[in-house]
């Protein structure tokens, strides 16, 4: 049997928040795009990691209904664990290319760069009450990540993701790329508070890279159950 381990990424200093993700350290278990697919939509996280060498860091990521060449969360959480599995890598290979990741007293960084990042829009609103009255999710199609400045001088900003995809998750609590493509548009070192209580740091660095770090605590290991493909 398959084990699943569970973490949360982007959790506060006194280990609350974070986004759950899930990753199946023995990828080769669950071979082909179609099964993991049918795999990340059954568990129902935001996003699923496969990891297929561990000694290279090869990954594989999926949300449930779409496999991602690049995904900050999944990175920053699979990095931590395979430390934690005593397996610690520095460099994890993705579809859109390799992500350097190392620690830094309790937050765990990859660096990569914005054009990595597809799909996602961001839009400024007027306020952090105009974000925290936001529907879930807002009208309208296309990955959106809404955010205001809590404190623009301090580079403190409150944010919200919305996939709008048609799946199941209406709303991620916590999403590193768009942290990733925001940073980037504002050529700024930022401070993100997202959903309801995560906190994700994104810095800007030279030759267009960028960097974002969060901390990470694990949450459980289970039997990885998967249904066969005439299942629902």
């Amino acid at each position: 049997m398959t084990d699943l381990d569970v973490v949360h990424v982007f959790v506060r200093q006194d280990g609350t928040g974070g986004s759950p993700l899930g990753v199946v350290c023995d990828g080769a278990a669950v071979p082909g795009t179609e099964e993991r697919q049918q795999v990340a939509r059954q568990l129902g996280f935001s996003e699923t990691v496969f990891v297929d060498d561990t000694a290279r860091g090869q990954v594989d990521i999926y949300t449930p209904s779409v496999r991602l060449p690049f995904a900050g969360y999944p990175l920053i959480g699979t990095a931590w664990l395979l430390g934690a599995h005593g397996s610690p890598v520095e460099v994890l290979r993705t579809v859109a290319g390799d992500v350097v990741t190392w620690a830094e007293g309790e937050f765990t960084w990859i660096r990569g760069r914005a054009e990595w990042v597809s799909g996602k829009r961001t839009q400024r609103f007027p306020s952090v009450a105009a974000v925290d009255a936001l529907p879930t999710p807002p009208a309208g199609d296309g990955w959106l990540y809404a955010w205001a400045w809590a404190d623009e001088a301090a580079g403190t900003i409150r944010a919200r993701g919305f996939p709008r995809r048609g799946d199941a998750i209406a709303e991620d609590e916590a999403t590193g790329a768009a942290a990733m493509l925001l940073a980037g548009e504002l050529g700024r070192d930022v401070r993100i508070r997202q959903g309801r209580g995560s906190e994700i740091l994104a810095r800007v660095s030279d030759g267009g890279w960028i960097e974002i770090g969060g901390r990470v605590t694990a949450a459980d290991v289970r039997p990885l159950h998967r249904r066969t493909g005439t299942e629902g």
